[in-house]
């Protein structure tokens, strides 16, 4: 199977609790005014071989779980529970950020499942005038779901906002809930 994915990083702190892996979807039409990350919504950039990406997964050290964002990881269904399942039987957390609230998730097809694989999903449509940017949501409709007892609203209010990380390569990556933005 082949997916649509925007950015893989390998180890973030302002994506959840600790450290993590996170999967950046390519894809997004829900449209939401203000999203921080538009450069992911145009569908079709950059596929990827999901297995080769849940082997990634599978091998990672010095991680405790996998966050995937986006795009829209629900977009892609499919591809989303296949890493979900991979970050699982590597004894990983997992959380997802979604525009789709857990009722439009369950609603979904295979969107059971989806939910069955997560440890915390934080839902709901970015809204500009409701801009929060803590506790790992962006807007103040958004809501945190604790789906296990992995964690506590304390890992996740206590998850960095944004952080700033300048890869090998001389790579610039700000992430987060907040990130900051760079001026020239």
């Amino acid at each position: 199977m082949r997916a649509y994915l925007h950015a893989i990083e390998a180890r973030s702190r302002a994506n959840g609790p600790g450290a993590r892996m996170v999967v950046w979807f390519q894809g997004c039409t829900l449209g939401c005014v203000g999203c921080f990350n538009p450069a992911t919504h145009v569908a079709g950039r950059a596929e990827h071989d999901v297995a080769t990406v849940a082997a990634q997964i599978a091998a990672a050290t010095g991680i405790e779980g996998l966050t995937l964002s986006g795009g829209e990881p629900m977009q892609q269904i499919d591809a989303a529970i296949e890493l979900l399942g991979a970050a699982r039987a590597a004894g990983l957390s997992t959380l997802m950020f979604s525009g789709y609230t857990l009722a439009e998730i369950r609603e979904l097809p295979r969107g059971l499942e989806a939910v069955a694989l997560l440890d915390v999903l934080v839902d709901g449509r970015f809204r500009t005038d409701l801009r929060l940017g803590q506790g790992l949501r962006g807007s103040s409709n958004q809501q945190v779901h604790l789906l296990t007892d992995r964690y506590t609203t304390s890992d996740i209010d206590d998850a960095p906002l944004g952080e700033v990380r300048i890869a090998p390569n001389g790579d610039v990556i700000l992430t987060g809930v907040t990130p900051l933005k760079l001026k020239r």
